[in-house]
């Protein structure tokens, strides 16, 4: 099996159907398995499974285990030589699978390769970051993100000094859509099981880094994201005390810290 695509999937079968159909119709490769991982399933998701894909392998959980989880029980089951990982509020473009899947073929020095990503309305979506530092966590969440120390501080992070149709080797990647090869998800392992929600990605890109694989930003290859801002709240003080996932971020933030604490960060071109 050359190709497998693992569709992490939680509580939305309309856009997982959409998921699903865009790659049906825009990748045309014959050496291709789909794998739909689930989490917190439900009757509707289940049944539209069975119903209209049962050709496609179909994990389904009880509880909510995370992204990560997800993602490492996609793995599991996995028999492609190449994993493509994608959020199931993806849109495959024609021939983006494809190129993707050349690039990453032809250098075996990568470890992971990312589409750019575009909101529905064909804008270019932020998907390519420089390392978290602690600073990036409060001014992202703070009114402190409006100084002009910080604005400078956040456009590194958000890596705007670069032209983003251009090929580059980046820190990580959003984990919504990405291809890795099997021989590096060998020597890096599974994602990070402590990471419940938010830097699964960040954390295992940075393991990628230190087990000399690049990662690399392939806007040749380009697909939709349906990319809701589920823990950005109308202002710091509303976002802490009402948004779960605020929350969720900011522990996931120490872990991610407490396990690197006093650790070089990779380094790359």
């Amino acid at each position: 099996m050359e190709l497998s695509i693992i569709i992490t999937s939680y509580k939305n079968p309309e856009l997982l159907k959409v998921c699903i159909d865009s790659i049906k119709r825009n990748v045309g490769l014959p050496d291709l398995e789909i794998i739909v991982s689930d989490s917190a399933t439900e009757e509707k998701t289940e049944l539209m499974m069975q119903d209209q894909y049962p050709e496609i392998r179909f994990l389904s959980s009880e509880k909510n285990i995370g992204f990560g989880g997800t993602v490492n029980r996609g793995l599991e089951a996995a028999k492609g030589k190449y994993i493509l990982i994608l959020n199931g509020d993806v849109i495959i473009k024609k021939d983006a699978v494809e190129k993707l899947l050349a690039y990453i073929k032809n250098d075996p020095g990568v470890g992971i390769v990312a589409p750019q990503l575009l909101n529905f309305n064909e804008t270019f979506q932020p998907s390519t970051f420089r390392f978290y530092a602690p600073l990036t966590i409060v001014y992202r969440r703070t009114f402190l993100g409006k100084l002009w120390f910080a604005k400078k501080h956040l456009d590194s992070f958000l890596m705007n000094d670069f032209d983003h149709q251009d090929v580059r080797e980046v820190d990580w990647v959003m984990g919504s859509a990405l291809m890795a090869s099997r021989e590096a998800i060998k020597k890096v392992g599974a994602m990070d099981s402590r990471f419940r929600l938010y830097f699964e990605d960040t954390d295992w890109c940075r393991r990628f880094w230190e087990c000399g694989y690049k990662v690399v930003y392939f806007p040749e290859a380009r697909m939709y994201h349906y990319h809701g801002r589920g823990s950005a709240g109308k202002g710091v003080l509303n976002s802490l005390l009402s948004n779960k996932l605020t929350w969720i971020h900011i522990a996931s933030a120490i872990k991610y810290f407490m396990k690197y604490a006093g650790k070089p960060l990779p380094k790359h071109n």
